[in-house]
């Protein structure tokens, strides 16, 4: 007995409605096609659930030209080949050799911004493929954190701020090699980092500098997020939020996803901000900062996202609504 292959097994009895009638009156099939496009299916190696109309009506001629034969999958005519174009394959390839760190986003703005491809043509499936082709589809570097898994989001800009500090790497300032700490302040609602720099510790002396800053550029929150971390519960840090009406909370041990946000900030901070920096060229922690903030104001609070709609992060921001602080004043570099 002959092996049937198992997908066209499956094809056909998905068309089994269709190729157990001896004959199909005017429009039947179309309308058989309509309705079997509409049931759900449990598809093998596949998510889905349904199948297109005009994919069925593809199976269906198939099985009338070759019978289940026809029904049997093929491997792409095209598989291992790349449809960009070969300076564009080129460019891509080179990017990533280059910083085996590069992210795909990374790599399509990098693209972009050469003016190799015009913004927004390069698809990251095109990307991804190539890459893999060539064994390059995966990040070399450091482990990242976990992607965000939190689905709260604060209605108005300045109800929330997160507040946490990322383990950075280590950079030669004067002559000795010192340890660096990336300490935040991000907006819950807009995505907004109401401020954020590279410290030699984390202590409440450099956490409060930074919600100094915070609070001069962005204003006031109602409220801040931050961990357990003996620096978050500093009374002097306390006594800040106490005279300027902010409440302070203090998330539960052991919960990361409760500041996911934050940590996908954080990844980013690795992937686009660390992995193109030259760190042979940081003279000290001010120049190192300074390289920051130009990025997050001229990149990072740029960029189009998913979850702020097209624009600038701070476009949910404004204007802030009745939740927020009186004197809150979020802002977005475009308004500016």
């Amino acid at each position: 007995m002959n092996n049937i292959d198992p997908v066209a097994l499956f094809r056909l009895s998905v068309l089994g409605p269709i190729v157990s009638r001896e004959r199909l009156e005017r429009g039947e099939l179309q309308l058989l096609l309509r309705q079997l496009a509409l049931q759900e299916y449990a598809i093998p190696g596949s998510r889905r659930r349904h199948i297109g109309e005009r994919t069925l009506q593809t199976w269906y001629y198939a099985w009338r030209r070759e019978g289940v034969a026809g029904l049997a999958s093929r491997p792409r005519a095209d598989t291992g080949r790349s449809k960009l174009p070969e300076a564009v394959q080129a460019a891509v390839l080179a990017a990533k050799r280059e910083n085996p760190q590069r992210s795909i986003r990374q790599i399509r703005l990098l693209l972009e911004s050469a003016g190799v491809v015009a913004r927004g043509t390069l698809s990251r499936c095109a990307v991804h493929r190539l890459l893999k082709v060539h064994g390059l589809s995966r990040i070399v570097g450091p482990a990242v954190v976990p992607q965000e898994k939190r689905s709260f989001v604060a209605e108005y800009a300045g109800s929330i701020w997160y507040g946490d500090v990322m383990h950075g790497p280590m950079f030669s300032f004067g002559g000795a090699r010192r340890k660096t700490y990336l300490v935040s302040l991000f907006d819950d609602a807009s995505r907004l980092v109401a401020h954020s720099a590279f410290c030699l510790s984390e202590t409440a002396l450099e956490i409060e500098g930074v919600l100094k800053q915070a609070l001069l550029r962005r204003g006031i929150p109602r409220m801040i997020v931050v961990d357990n971390g003996s620096a978050y519960r500093a009374a002097s840090l306390q006594t800040i939020c106490a005279d300027l009406d902010i409440r302070l909370v203090h998330c539960q041990p052991y919960q990361p996803t409760s500041k996911g946000k934050l940590e996908r900030w954080h990844r980013t901070v690795r992937d686009q901000f660390l992995a193109e920096l030259d760190a042979t060229h940081i003279r000290d922690l001010a120049d190192l900062n300074s390289r920051l903030w130009a990025w997050v104001e001229q990149v990072y609070h740029r960029e189009p996202h998913s979850y702020a709609g097209q624009g600038c992060l701070a476009a949910r921001a404004l204007p802030a609504g009745p939740a927020a602080h009186p004197r809150t004043r979020l802002s977005c570099p475009e308004a500016r």
